[in-house]
């Protein structure tokens, strides 16, 4: 059948002309400098991989439940310091099952205006009004929730959302602040870690760095970046763990982690609590000479400020930027273009994700190519 809505076809042109249409890219052999590997676990040989069982046979409420799920669920609340885990298939089954059965008819969720799609999805899905609030601004987030309690009726429950580091920006929220005005405001918070997970607090995250853990309702890690592998977990109470895997439709009807995925997590994170101190020690080092490099190169100012191994170089128009990541990419550096409409029209940037395998010869000369041709 040929035929293809024309109202589809639409949208394909306009993203062609806005020069932003998306494809799938091959897989290259250029210097990393792109993908959320930061620790290098996926090419780590001594994670084993010695699970025999692939097949997840069916949901975790039938006959997925592999075993191995709870040795993980026990690993995850003892090393990120929680009252329980929950495994979930991805970081977006996550964040859809939690913000979609979580915040009920009649409440309120308060979210970064910069906050992943896959929280934003999940409100739709469910029943709570969702109001973004300007990013990293807790005044702002103040003037909402006083203008919205004073809307609202006295049962009313009111969730903020946020994330410990922002996958496009790379910079970080107050969290200790955010936490103070949730505890005082009667407010659930909920931080997203997935770019933080592995790396902060000794290979944990960084509400666990700051000794936040019992003031966060629920935080989402994931194993997709630093760890290396797939799926995600939400950490909470054990009451918490109850209602989701009652209520969270991304859980119940979905096919499991196979036993050899978790088998992969469980290995990754047994690695890293060996080996945490150094290899996070090295990424460190490298975010910190990037930073270095930039001053001397006197192109910082060009840069949002970030401490994480997310560090973003505003050029503005899919254009500019596309022509940009394509010589450095000639040069054999993978750095990739965030277009439009992925950020706001005129916030393009190019990314540089950074790794524990990356040199300081790769870092200076790819912020040595990236100058010469944002001057021309």
């Amino acid at each position: 059948m040929e035929k293809f809505p024309q109202k589809l076809a639409s949208k394909i042109s306009q993203r062609l002309k806005d020069n932003a249409l998306r494809s799938l890219p091959k897989a290259s052999q250029l210097v990393d400098f792109s993908s959320n590997d930061y620790l290098g676990l996926t090419k780590n040989e001594k994670i084993e991989r010695q699970i025999q069982k692939n097949g997840a046979t069916g949901s975790r409420l039938l006959t997925g439940n592999h075993e191995l799920f709870d040795e993980l669920e026990a690993l995850l609340q003892s090393h990120h310091k929680a009252e329980s885990a929950l495994v979930f298939n991805s970081g977006y089954d996550a964040n859809v099952g939690f913000f979609s059965s979580v915040p009920q008819r009649g409440d309120i969720v308060l979210y970064d205006e910069l906050v992943h799609a896959s929280i934003r999805d999940g409100i739709q899905m469910g029943h709570a009004k969702g109001y973004k609030f300007a990013h990293n601004d807790i005044g702002k987030l103040k003037e909402k929730l006083v203008s919205l309690r004073a809307q609202s009726s006295r049962d009313t429950e009111f969730y903020v959302v946020t994330e410990s580091v922002f996958s496009m920006d790379g910079d970080s929220p107050d969290l200790k602040e955010m936490a103070t005005f949730c505890a005082k405001n009667n407010c659930f918070l909920v931080v997203d870690e997935a770019h933080a997970t592995g790396i902060f607090g000794k290979g944990t995250d960084l509400i666990s760095e700051l000794g936040l853990e019992n003031d966060v309702f629920a935080r989402i890690i994931t194993f997709g970046k630093a760890l290396g592998c797939h799926g995600a977990a939400i950490l909470g109470s054990k009451q918490l763990k109850q209602y989701l895997v009652n209520f969270a439709r991304s859980l119940i009807y979905t096919t499991a982690l196979s036993p050899h995925s978790v088998a992969v997590i469980l290995s990754a994170y047994q690695y890293l609590k060996k080996e945490s101190s150094g290899i996070c020690k090295q990424l460190y080092q490298n975010i910190d000479y990037f930073k270095q490099e930039i001053e001397r190169f006197r192109i910082s100012d060009k840069f949002i400020a970030s401490n994480s191994a997310i560090q973003c170089v505003m050029i503005s128009g899919n254009n500019k930027v596309k022509e940009i990541a394509g010589q450095l990419q000639q040069e054999g550096f993978d750095v990739k273009p965030i277009l439009s409409p992925t950020v706001k029209e005129g916030a393009e940037r190019l990314r540089f994700c950074l790794h524990t395998f990356n040199t300081n010869e790769e870092i200076s000369q790819v912020l040595q190519s990236l100058k010469n041709y944002m001057a021309t």
